[in-house]
């Protein structure tokens, strides 16, 4: 039956459209940190449909909010008022820390990044964007334009005109032997140096930590420091977090609150996680940058009801459980189990992240010369023992992405990591 459906999978959709694993796995249904596939197989979820199954799969209160409003009224757009899109909005707002803050709604964190181009060129009149090496914020035409990851970049052909920064990886690159601090103002100096050669950018765009990149990040602090360069020139500062918001990373429930010293950016995206596996991304902004559109605009399907309906039961029932500081805890004995692990197995380079946000590096032994075959080994040998993982990197992906639902148990982290270690050791 598979084996079918793989055929007429490739019949009809683009070649370009990756699947995992040699033999491709049907998912048929789930529940709590548990997905099943259609031979019946059950498996341990590590990477949540991209980060997106947040809180777990098929949580009561997100399903039974998603039913009864699909029983009323499934969409209207954004043409009428939407009394759940602006309880979501008022939530969010409330949530991201911007003054004044407003909130757009879209269907996707591409659309999401695409819309917070929008905004930064238009308010600051210039097209030229800052954006992170290694970085990845989408795969519409103008996203792909600022993503620093030739594996995700099929073309050079862009509306914007993009400059690449150092720091987005603190353990590769020409700064990757300094210290912390040394490495925060070396790319402070390289920022500078970079903005005295060009006309004044838009805005820079940073993921808090890379999400596509291989979980890399760069030392806390380093955000704050590019802030005050770019706010004595006017350029604003998108945080992209599509991957990093509501949580995940254990100590913050924002990524760039770790690098929270000059307060919070002018720009957040946002999408994946607040909808559970629901369709929902968005922007918020400052009201003077939100509101410098000057032509109508709408989105037909970015806030409607049954989304909005998902994402207010899902933010919820995270706040009043505390799964940012379930990903602290349970992410923190995960990471301290798969370090130990790591320094007994040669093909493990660095074992980084935080909260439940975690990846595993993988090179060829003795030298730092990137594996993709071996993270496509253990991740073929991770579900053989029955746990999902993904993989990433901009190292010809060799990085394996480790994102569970933030409602993880330390049984099952530890049952994972046992998993892992399996997938890991057969690689000697």
């Amino acid at each position: 039956m598979t084996r079918d459906l793989l055929s007429r999978h490739r019949a009809v959709l683009p070649d370009w459209l990756a699947l995992y694993y040699e033999d491709p796995v049907e998912i048929t249904h789930g529940e709590g940190r548990h997905v099943w596939d259609a031979a019946g197989n059950r498996y341990l979820d590590f990477f949540g449909g991209i980060l997106t199954t947040m809180t777990a799969h098929a949580l009561p209160e997100v399903t039974k909010a998603v039913s009864e409003q699909a029983g009323r009224l499934l969409h209207s757009s954004t043409l009428y008022l939407n009394r759940p899109m602006v309880e979501l909005a008022e939530r969010v707002a409330h949530l991201s820390g911007i003054p004044d803050a407003r909130v757009f709604f879209t269907t996707s964190g591409t659309e999401a990044n695409d819309t917070a181009l929008l905004l930064a060129t238009t308010y600051r009149r210039s097209n030229t964007v800052l954006a992170m090496r290694n970085s990845y914020h989408g795969r519409s035409f103008g996203a792909v334009g600022i993503t620093g990851n030739r594996g995700w970049s099929p073309t050079s052909l862009s509306p914007l005109q993009t400059l690449y920064v150092h720091g987005g990886v603190r353990t590769r690159g020409p700064y990757a032997a300094l210290g912390d601090r040394e490495f925060i103002d070396a790319c402070v100096a390289d920022l500078v140096d970079l903005l005295g050669h060009t006309r004044p950018p838009a805005a820079l765009i940073a993921e808090p930590v890379q999400g596509v990149g291989g979980f890399t990040s760069p030392p806390d602090g380093l955000y704050a420091a590019f802030r005050e360069v770019l706010r004595e020139r006017g350029i604003l500062w998108i945080a992209d977090e599509v991957q990093t918001g509501w949580g995940r990373t254990g100590d913050h429930f924002w990524g760039w609150q770790a690098h929270a010293r000059s307060g919070p950016p002018d720009i957040v995206t946002f999408a994946k996680g607040i909808g559970n596996g629901m369709s929902i991304g968005g922007v918020i902004a400052r009201a003077e940058i939100m509101n410098c559109l000057d032509a109508n605009s709408i989105s037909t399907f970015g806030g409607t009801q049954v989304t909005m309906a998902a994402g207010l039961a899902n933010l919820t029932y995270l706040l009043e459980h505390d799964l940012q500081g379930n990903a602290r805890r349970v992410g923190g004995l995960l990471i301290e189990r798969l370090r130990s692990v790591a320094a007994q197995v040669p093909h493990v380079r660095e074992v980084r992240g935080r909260g439940l946000m975690i990846g595993i590096e993988l090179t060829r032994p003795g030298t730092d010369e990137a594996d993709w075959q071996a993270a496509s080994a253990v991740l073929e040998a991770a579900r053989a023992g029955g746990l999902l993982i993904g993989k990433g990197g901009g190292h010809d992906t060799s990085a394996l992405r480790i994102a569970p639902p933030l409602s993880l148990t330390v049984a099952e982290a530890e049952e994972g990591a046992a998993i892992l270690e399996r997938a890991l050791r057969s690689l000697e």
